[in-house]
């Protein structure tokens, strides 16, 4: 995933955003100088925060697996 450079739906980044800070237990205030992307990072946040540190592990994996590896 780290190597990817092709440009990503905003939505998918967001979603790959939420629950690599909560897998990580992450819980700073987004940091862009932008404050509507802070508004929508903080968004995603909200919306996953029901989730364990693990279930956002399983989830990132089956995201990257999902968007990635299956569309081969």
């Amino acid at each position: 995933m780290n190597n990817y450079t092709e440009p990503l739906p905003a939505d998918l980044l967001l979603k790959f955003y939420a629950y690599y800070k909560i897998a990580n237990e992450n819980f700073d205030n987004p940091g862009s100088r932008t404050p509507l992307i802070n508004a929508f990072k903080a968004n995603a946040l909200i919306q996953a925060k029901n989730l364990s540190r693990k279930d956002a592990m399983k989830r990132y994996i089956a995201l990257v697996k999902k968007e990635f590896i299956d569309k081969k």
